[in-house]
């Protein structure tokens, strides 16, 4: 380069002689001859011609333009990470991002963000702001991997069920964005009125089921969550809370006297025949969908599928029962921070300063398909499904947070199918559920290793998915590995993963990932099935036929 650049140089001067040697300023003195000059001679001079001149050209010059001159490099990365719903409009932030902080904002799609996150992000290898939901925060505000989030001015525009629902400790975790709760569905060719209280859905029901209109009075998705609006409308709760507004897992309610009353509904609508006795998720809407029951419990997800199907519907707050209206579970969407991430502070800027604002909250909620927890989105909602939806969870209980909720759910659930199915009383299916939920919570459980799944009813448990089951819990070898089985099951398909203590707080799926996908397996034709957890990589190997 330099021996190039000499070279030029050397051009440009040798040229600048030449010009000035042809130059038209005066003459410079030259001396005498040093002898006399030779006698003239006749030499002849050439007749002058008349040779053509070239006629000028416009050739035209370069105009002089402007060196672009290269934009600063950016000075960091901020990094989100997000689901295919969320991660182009939040990407399409970046530009006016750099413009204002000289920061790249890079958006990554991730479907299991928290699994992956709590694996990345204390080796210093997560994002800085991660998208999920409020329940699924709990284990990693106890890990201490997600910091406090300021909302400065604009805290006053975020609902506060949403706020309190990523709050743990009196610390918010969270910038809200969306809450997702289930309401209730009625189709208005047969039932124009909305029920005030649920013995108004059973004069409806039946009456309609006397008609030969309709076959079932409603329609039952589900043992826990689904049914959750119709325990508490009878007094039924599953955690109180505390002096200072956290919940208590020493107060537990699934045995409470309005839950056994709420379970004791269903179990009587079972055994009258005005409830389907099957409460499979897609089979009970499909019920809704062809007319064969006049009502419903649903949430947001089921409402592409409820608009396909032409039902004609109205979406209205839950019936009231004993202790008034039914209030459904309710969960919550929103921004949560990497506490171990050097950005904190400009994540917090982001959030506040380019998230949550009327266009990219509305964008969000347009996209998610939720009602969204931004109070200026919210208001100006215009969509009267979800606005139904918003105000059906305006009493929402926000799922609890907390590892005990991992006790629950199994217990919980069999004890409602032992109830439904007559094989215990609604009294005793409760009871049992809670003595055996305060005793995971106990820790009287600890240090199981268990492969719960959909093949334990055939293993000589209860039920299905039980954690805390003493058929299937796995022996600890001399190698260090734990194994259960052999297993004598008929063909079919099959799922589980590895669960420890006898509950769900803490459980392995594909891959080792803690809380990940279930395991799957498949038996063309009866066998024996064995497993093999190594808890070194919380693997878990199955051995099949």
């Amino acid at each position: 380069m330099f021996r190039r650049t000499a070279l030029v140089l050397l051009i440009v001067i040798v040229a600048a002689f030449a010009l000035a040697a042809c130059g038209g300023g005066a003459a410079e003195p030259t001396a005498a001859p040093t002898q006399a000059p030779a006698a003239a001679t006749n030499t002849p001079v050439p007749a002058a011609t008349n040779t053509p001149v070239p006629a000028p050209t416009n050739t035209p010059v370069p105009a002089a333009t402007d060196t672009p001159v290269p934009a600063a490099a950016p000075a960091g990365t901020l990094r989100v990470w997000a689901d295919d719903t969320r991660a182009p409009i939040l990407q399409a932030l970046a530009p006016d991002f750099l413009a204002a902080y000289n920061i790249e904002l890079v958006v990554e799609l991730r479907s299991a963000i928290r699994d992956d996150f709590q694996v990345a992000a204390p080796v210093g290898e997560g994002p800085d702001i991660i998208v999920i939901a409020h329940d699924q925060a709990g284990t990693l505000v106890e890990n201490g991997l997600l910091a406090e989030v300021d909302l400065g001015d604009k805290a006053d525009m975020f609902l506060d069920i949403a706020k309190g629902a990523c709050t743990f400790d009196g610390v918010l975790y969270c910038m809200p964005y969306a809450t997702e709760n289930m309401a209730f569905f009625r189709n208005t060719d047969l039932a124009p009125d909305a029920p005030a209280t649920w013995d108004d859905v059973l004069t409806t029901g039946q009456a309609l089921i006397g008609e030969g209109k309709t076959t079932y009075v409603m329609a039952v998705t589900g043992t826990t969550y689904d049914a959750y609006p119709l325990f508490t409308a009878f007094g039924g709760y599953i955690f109180g809370k505390d002096a200072a507004g956290n919940w208590n897992p020493e107060d537990l309610g699934v045995d409470s006297e309005g839950m056994v009353a709420g379970v004791k509904f269903l179990a009587d609508g079972v055994a009258a025949g005005t409830l389907p006795k099957d409460w499979d998720w897609a089979n009970n809407h499909a019920l809704f969908e062809t007319g064969e029951v006049p009502y419903i419990m649903a949430g947001p997800w089921a409402l592409d599928r409820i608009r396909a199907s032409g039902v004609s519907y109205a979406i209205s707050n839950f019936p009231a029962g004993p202790a008034g209206e039914g209030a459904p579970f309710a969960g919550t969407q929103g921004f949560f921070i990497n506490g171990l991430s050097d950005n904190v502070l400009l994540a917090q800027a982001f959030l506040t300063e380019f998230v949550a604002t009327d266009e990219v909250m509305t964008a969000l909620y347009e996209a998610g398909g939720r009602p969204s927890a931004y109070i200026p989105t919210l208001e100006a909602t215009d969509d009267p499904d979800l606005a139904a939806f918003g105000e059906a969870g305006a009493n929402a209980t926000m799922m609890p947070a907390i590892a005990a909720m991992g006790s629950v759910w199994g217990n919980w659930n069999d004890a409602v199918v032992l109830a439904r199915d007559a094989k215990q009383t609604p009294e005793e299916a409760m009871a049992d559920a809670g003595v055996k939920i305060r005793s995971l919570i106990s820790g009287a459980a600890a240090g199981m290793v268990n492969v719960p799944g959909s093949y334990q009813a055939a293993a000589g448990c209860p039920g299905d998915w039980q954690p805390d089951c003493e058929a299937t819990a796995m022996t600890k070898g001399d190698d260090g590995l734990w194994t259960s089985g052999p297993f004598a099951l008929a063909a079919g398909d099959y799922e589980c993963k590895v669960a420890m203590d006898g509950g769900w707080a803490l459980n392995y799926g594909v891959d080792g990932k803690k809380d990940g996908d279930n395991y799957k397996f498949s038996l063309a034709a009866a066998g024996e099935v064995s497993f093999v957890y190594d808890p070194n990589t919380n693997l878990l190997t199955i051995n099949v036929p």
